[in-house]
């Protein structure tokens, strides 16, 4: 048994796709379902008590709070500080690894041109974190774009510029904002800014086009939908369960 750990994860994308996955295989003896848990836990007294546990994807919120419940986790994740994928080994322990910043590197990188160094993420949340990886890994720049000052965000909606975004031409959405049903929402940045060198990605898949890249082509920019990302992330997750 496989299956997701989130709350209010009813539209999941990893049920449907791994469901299918296990019908084009004929993969008889796999099943895939929801762990929709109130609070992080109820994983420990409720989803590791479920038989034939093999591995788990993990989703909003428990991405980072997950995390003391595990038994260990690999150097990507370590360095993440996030989870979103976790094996079950033969041992019983639950080790944690993160795929997001694998699906979300494979995506962006062919966009990319020389002009293409700096970022903006909006969102500090466990997602963020697996694209600053990634960015990391390309090389890119990027500064954390959140709604109030902390430690890990140097800018805030209220303090983001034209010029900042102007100068940084990768844009990308790690917030909830702008996801079904609640599809009239978006990041507040100054989207006249925008040109058509910029990039903007959204990790939202559903709606398909969401406020902020709707926006963002009207502007003549590329825009990237978050679909493809858990594509890849999701066929990593089960390279990582079955090795």
């Amino acid at each position: 048994m496989f299956g997701l750990v989130g709350k209010n994860i009813d539209y999941s994308f990893s049920r449907t796709y791994f469901k299918n996955k296990f019908k084009v295989e004929a993969l008889r003896d796999a099943s895939y379902v929801n762990f929709d848990i109130a609070t992080i836990s109820a994983f420990e007294n409720s989803v590791k008590l479920t038989p034939h546990l093999k591995g788990l994807n993990v989703t909003i919120p428990y991405k980072e709070t997950i995390i003391p419940y595990l038994d260990a986790l690999s150097p990507d994740a370590q360095r993440i500080g996030a989870v979103n994928t976790i094996k079950i080994d033969k041992s019983g322990k639950y080790i944690g690894h993160n795929t997001d910043f694998y699906g979300f590197k494979k995506v962006l990188q062919p966009y990319l041109q020389t002009a293409h160094s700096k970022a903006l993420i909006f969102g500090t949340g466990g997602a963020s974190k697996a694209v600053a990886f990634a960015l990391e890994e390309l090389g890119i720049s990027y500064q954390l774009v959140s709604r109030l000052a902390s430690n890990s965000a140097t800018l805030t909606y209220k303090t983001l510029s034209e010029e900042d975004i102007k100068s940084h031409l990768i844009l990308i959405n790690c917030t909830p904002l702008g996801t079904h049903p609640n599809t009239d929402v978006c990041p507040d940045i100054p989207y006249n800014s925008i040109t058509k060198t910029h990039v903007l990605f959204d990790l939202i898949y559903n709606p398909e086009k969401t406020k902020f890249l709707a926006l963002g082509e009207k502007q003549n920019a590329t825009i990237i939908n978050g679909l493809k990302m858990l594509e890849y992330q999701a066929e990593k997750a089960w390279e990582i369960w079955n090795t």
